[in-house]
């Protein structure tokens, strides 16, 4: 009896648990229209802005533009390029491999946003690169973003990049 117990406070413990977890935003239920999000409009016009910075970044002010929105100690885990510790070492990585010679796009209905409290979100969902020269969209990734909320400004302080590879 005294097993049963333990187990049911367990179990009832574990669904209190579940039911309080926050679900992503911007993942309706299937048939569902989507509800209003704060949190999911300001992180998506957050992506759309800083992704815009970096698809222009061979344009005057567009690097030090898409530089502003990571945070200076910012980890960058990107699967096949390894692991950057601070801005300025991403930055550097974005003007020699990026700038001029492709762009980001969001693949349409993947972000999803999830809050953490006391502290910000993180941006989840899948991108693809587009090579500048030739048009084509060959590179496909998933990747994580966690933001920082910190007096009333939202930084990136951390990427996950990974799952490169080539678009169905």
């Amino acid at each position: 009896m005294k097993k049963l117990t333990l187990l049911t406070g367990a179990m009832l413990a574990f669904a209190a648990f579940a039911a309080s977890a926050a679900p992503p935003t911007g993942t309706p239920a299937a048939g569902d229209a989507p509800a209003a999000d704060p949190l999911f409009d300001t992180i998506s016009a957050l992506d759309a802005a800083v992704f815009d910075a970096f698809n222009h970044c061979d344009a005057p002010g567009q690097l030090d533009k898409h530089a502003g929105y990571f945070s200076p100690d910012v980890e960058f885990y990107h699967d096949t390029g390894g692991v950057t510790w601070s801005r300025d070492d991403m930055i550097a990585n974005t003007k020699k491999y990026v700038c001029g010679n492709f762009r980001r796009e969001l693949i349409p209905g993947s972000l999803r946003v999830y809050p953490i409290k006391d502290f910000g979100a993180i941006a989840q969902g899948s991108h693809r690169f587009c090579q500048f020269a030739s048009g084509k969209c060959e590179g496909l990734a998933d990747f994580a973003i966690v933001w920082r909320l910190q007096n009333g400004s939202w930084q990136i302080t951390r990427v996950l990049s990974y799952g490169h590879r080539p678009s169905p």
